[in-house]
């Protein structure tokens, strides 16, 4: 399994949010199996995404579709400052 880590903060969550939403069926037809969508406690519009994959190979390739994203005008009005989004091997996994 793979995650790709993407770290924004965001000019305002809701608004944010519903924009995010949008990408449900996106992210699902370009092989997302999970997400977890985390707030920073002390700053609540810096925003972490772990979107998962099967694969490697299926986390760099959505990564790519993701530039174009936030190179949007819509992005870009919703996006105040990001750091760069990681690709993650993920080689534990475990539910307790």
């Amino acid at each position: 399994m793979a995650t790709l880590r993407i770290d924004n903060t965001v000019r305002d969550f809701d608004s944010w949010k519903t924009v995010f939403d949008k990408f449900e069926r996106f992210r699902r037809d370009h092989g997302v199996r999970s997400y977890r969508l985390s707030r920073d406690v002390p700053e609540p519009n810096r925003v972490t995404i772990d979107l998962d994959f099967d694969t490697l190979s299926e986390a760099e390739t959505f990564l790519g579709s993701l530039w174009k994203i936030w190179a949007t005008p819509q992005s870009k009005a919703q996006v105040i400052d990001f750091r760069s989004p990681r690709v993650l091997d993920v080689v534990v996994h475990r539910a307790l």
